[in-house]
């Protein structure tokens, strides 16, 4: 009897590790995704999933999923480091996010909160013009690198909610960091939001343009309560605000070689410490706005053809050489 029990303990041993094995085997470092896919595959190159959604549970944790081909591969939450790369070479990864957000980064609900590293490369996410939803909400994870993305058509209300931005940063633990180089955002009427409730959260901008807003628009970008955003060659046009920070200490903006075009308000610094230099000032009702905040700079910047280059107060070190 006792060997009786014996082996049946082992076949249940032997068969808890073999289905183990499976769901491993199942999660693959690369996956793929096609227009012609399904999500009943495995997601290989060979047999690739329809949907990025389908894709996520047969990816390991910083793994990378790829489009073979053009297509729309739908909405996803994103719970574990992850690169989702639209291989523009090979086609252009598209999300059509109609009524709803099209990437969603959050593993907040996973046993090792904040932690997840995700890039999101040469994606197309499309809101189709409609109110609810944005490009890409970032919740909770470590940092979120959008590089080489088209955000458009997500026209909501904008302010302090979750809808119509390019990207929401609604940060509830500290250290988060997000970065977007060689990304276009239009039509959104926000183009990208920060804030945090514990801490700092960074932003990092290089080669941004952020433009063509609704017409309810509010800030090509909002630094809000704890963000710090450094902004390089980036340009921003037709906004109530281009870059507004409206956070107190520490959020601040430091903008550098950028272009500000046709705002009411192109910088407006709040109460912070903030910066700019090697920018340029085109056409706005008000270059530069101070609230009890400081803006230092340089002679490096250009303004012209504004209503106002700078109102409620005076720029520092104007004129350091």
């Amino acid at each position: 009897m006792n060997k009786f029990r014996f082996t049946i303990k082992l076949v249940a041993i032997a068969t808890f590790m073999l289905a183990f094995i499976s769901i491993a085997q199942a999660q693959a470092t690369r996956t793929w995704v096609s227009g012609v896919g399904d999500d009943v595959n495995p997601c290989s190159r060979t047999a690739p999933c329809k949907t990025f959604a389908g894709a996520i549970s047969k990816t390991a944790a910083a793994g990378e999923i790829d489009c073979l081909d053009p297509g729309g591969f739908g909405a996803v939450t994103i719970t574990k480091s992850m690169t989702i790369d639209g291989t523009k070479g090979a086609g252009f990864g598209s999300i059509l996010a109609s009524n709803t957000t099209g990437v969603i980064v959050n593993d907040g609900a996973t046993g090792t909160p904040n932690t997840a590293v995700v890039i999101l490369r040469n994606l197309s996410i499309n809101g189709a013009s409609t109110a609810p939803g944005s490009a890409i909400r970032f919740i909770a994870g470590k940092s979120l690198v959008v590089d080489d993305c088209q955000l458009f058509g997500f026209t909501g209300a904008g302010g302090a909610g979750a809808a119509g931005k390019g990207i929401s940063v609604e940060s509830t633990a500290t250290g988060k960091n997000l970065v977007v180089k060689n990304t276009v955002i239009e039509n959104c009427t926000e183009g990208i939001r920060s804030t945090t409730s514990v801490g700092v959260v960074t932003v990092e901008l290089d080669n941004v343009t952020i433009s063509q807003p609704t017409a309810t628009s509010s800030s090509a970008v909002e630094l809000a309560t704890g963000s710090i955003g450094v902004i390089r060659d980036s340009y921003f046009a037709n906004y109530t605000t281009g870059v507004n920070v409206t956070g107190a200490a520490p959020a601040s903006a430091h903008v550098i070689r950028s272009t500000f075009f046709n705002h009411t308000t192109a910088l407006a610094v709040g109460a912070s410490t903030s910066g700019a230099s090697s920018s340029s000032f085109v056409n706005n009702s008000a270059a530069v706005s101070l609230a009890g905040g400081t803006i230092r700079t340089g002679c490096d910047n250009f303004f012209d053809g504004n209503s106002s280059d700078v109102t409620g107060g005076a720029l520092t070190n104007a004129c350091v050489k």
